[in-house]
């Protein structure tokens, strides 16, 4: 294989690679969840009344007072997570945006681009386990008992959302392969290539 060709695979076929297209392809999946969301908003906004409100779970005494029946509370509960879906989808395509500077050398400082892309797809898919882990798994599913719910059960939806985020901050924050010993390598490699911070 000649030299550009080892370069090309080293780029295309390295973590950063794979980080990169998981936080552009996750941004544009809740960009599209969100606008759904938007555009669909009596099934979505139903769906959160029905979770809140606890009509069709299982009823006992000791958790039946958690329900929330005002209308008011369900919609605004709806509009809060259509935002942070957004915010999600903004940072995570952010996130891929940064990647692609640095897989393509173009930030003037390489190693404050490489930190940008990692913090971004971070708190990008921190951001997707604190509504799906916690908003919808927690409070939803336990807390309103919606594992039990007859009309609305988004826990596994939210466990493969949450499952994702975890590949990705796992990934994110994996060091990168240490470069192998040889002229070449030591010539070629820098600082930001050898490592992501943790």
């Amino acid at each position: 294989m000649t030299r550009s060709g080892a370069r090309f695979l080293d780029v295309v076929g390295s973590r950063r690679m794979a980080v990169a297209t998981l936080a552009t392809i996750t941004g544009f999946y809740y960009l599209f969840v969100a606008f759904t969301n938007c555009v669909d908003t009596d099934t979505n906004r139903n769906g959160v009344a029905a979770v809140l409100s606890m009509k069709a779970t299982i009823h006992n005494p000791g958790t039946d007072w958690r329900a929330i029946t005002n209308g008011n509370v369900a919609l605004v509960a709806y509009i809060l997570v259509v935002i942070w879906e957004f915010l999600i989808a903004f940072v995570l395509l952010a996130a891929g945006a940064a990647w692609v500077r640095v897989l393509t050398g173009r930030p003037r400082r390489l190693r404050a681009g490489l930190d940008a892309a990692v913090r971004l797809s971070s708190l990008g898919w921190t951001m997707a386990v604190l509504l799906f882990l916690g908003g919808f798994l927690t409070v939803g599913g336990e807390w309103f008992r919606m594992w039990a719910n007859d009309d609305v059960n988004a826990s596994s939806a939210a466990l493969q959302n949450f499952l994702i985020a975890g590949i990705g901050l796992i990934l994110v924050h994996l060091p990168d392969a240490q470069p192998g010993p040889g002229p070449e390598s030591t010539s070629t490699a820098t600082q930001a290539d050898q490592v992501l911070p943790r």
